[in-house]
C-alpha cells in the first residue's frame, strides 16, 4: 500500500511535465511548473533525500518560478507612446483603435501600456531610445488641393501606429482593421541614411 501512492506521486512528474510542454499561456505555464517543482520536492523527500528536497523546493521551484514571473510580466507588453492633449476623448487614446489593439496583443497574452509624453520631440527621443515600442500620433496632413472640409477632418482625427519591432508590426498589419494605420520603422536603415549623408 505504501508503494502505490508512492508510485501515483512519482506518476506525477512526467504528467505535469508533459503538461507544462503544451502550455501556451506563459502564466499557465509558470503555475505548472511550480507543481512540477512541488512534486518533485515531494518525491524526493518521500525517498529519503531531505537535503535535495529542500534545494528543489527553494532554488527548482519558488526561486525559478519567481524569476521567470518577473520576467514574463515585463516582456508581455506593448508600451505605445502618445503625445498628451491631443485626444477629444479624455488625457489618453482611447476609442475603437485602441480597443482593437488591445484585443490583438491579448490573443498573444501580451497587454498595452499607455505612456504619455508632453510634446512630439520627447515622444520620438523616448522612441529613439527604445524605451517605448510603438508611438500612437496623428498622420501629418499634406494638402491635395480641392480637399473638402469633412474629408480633411477625417483626416485630422484618424492616427497612425508606428512600430520599431517588425513582428510586432506583422501581427498588427496582418490582425487589425484595414483603416488602421500602422507603419514599420527601420532603425538600420535610417542609420543607413543618416551615415550616407554625412
Amino acid at each position: 500500500m505504501t508503494e502505490f501512492y508512492i508510485y501515483a506521486i512519482v506518476a506525477l512528474l512526467p504528467l505535469s511535465a508533459c503538461m507544462l510542454v503544451v502550455q501556451t499561456d506563459p502564466f499557465h505555464a509558470l503555475i505548472i511548473r511550480g507543481i512540477l517543482g512541488a512534486v518533485a520536492a515531494l518525491v524526493y523527500a518521500l525517498l529519503g533525500a531531505p537535503d535535495v528536497a529542500l534545494t528543489e523546493a527553494l532554488m527548482g521551484t519558488l526561486l525559478a518560478v519567481t524569476l521567470s514571473a518577473v520576467a514574463v510580466r515585463s516582456s508581455m507588453v506593448m508600451r505605445l507612446g502618445f503625445i498628451e492633449g491631443e485626444y477629444p476623448e479624455g488625457d489618453r487614446p482611447a476609442g475603437k483603435p485602441i480597443e482593437d489593439l488591445r484585443a490583438v496583443l491579448a490573443k498573444r497574452y501580451m497587454r498595452l501600456e499607455l505612456v504619455p509624453y508632453p510634446d512630439e520631440l520627447a515622444l520620438n527621443q523616448a522612441f529613439k531610445e527604445r524605451e517605448i515600442h510603438a508611438i500612437y500620433v496623428k498622420p501629418t496632413l499634406v494638402e491635395h488641393g480641392d480637399l473638402t472640409f469633412t474629408t480633411t477632418l477625417e483626416k485630422v482625427t484618424a492616427y497612425q501606429t508606428t512600430t520599431r519591432i517588425k513582428r510586432l508590426y506583422e501581427i498588427m498589419k496582418d490582425e487589425l482593421p484595414s483603416e488602421t494605420q500602422v507603419t514599420y520603422f527601420n532603425p538600420l536603415m535610417s542609420q543607413l541614411t543618416s551615415s550616407e549623408q554625412h
